[in-house]
């Protein structure tokens, strides 16, 4: 099962996990697969059209998924799926 590393920001919907596992085929199915196990996950990681909101980065294996396919890049059991909340400040 792919590895989802949780950010900070995140971790009151896990539970306070910092790992966590999810099967799926694409990028797509590991998130639902989060939302259904932790409701609301979604609303905190996708915008109103199920887009990956612009302040959230994902990486599959350290690769940006913009840069992929997106929510449908494929993962296998062995990637490394990391949320990154963007951070802004001056």
């Amino acid at each position: 099962m792919p590895t989802i590393r949780i950010p900070g920001p995140l971790r009151k919907l896990t539970n306070d996990q910092e790992e966590i596992y999810a099967e799926g085929a694409s990028l797509g199915d590991i998130l639902n697969e989060l939302n259904r196990a932790y409701p609301g996950f979604n609303e905190r990681i996708l915008d109103e059209q199920g887009k990956i909101r612009r302040f959230v980065n994902i990486f599959v294996n350290d690769e940006d998924v913009r840069f992929l396919q997106d929510r449908g890049t494929p993962v296998k059991d062995s990637d490394v799926i990391s949320i990154v909340p963007a951070i802004a400040g001056g």
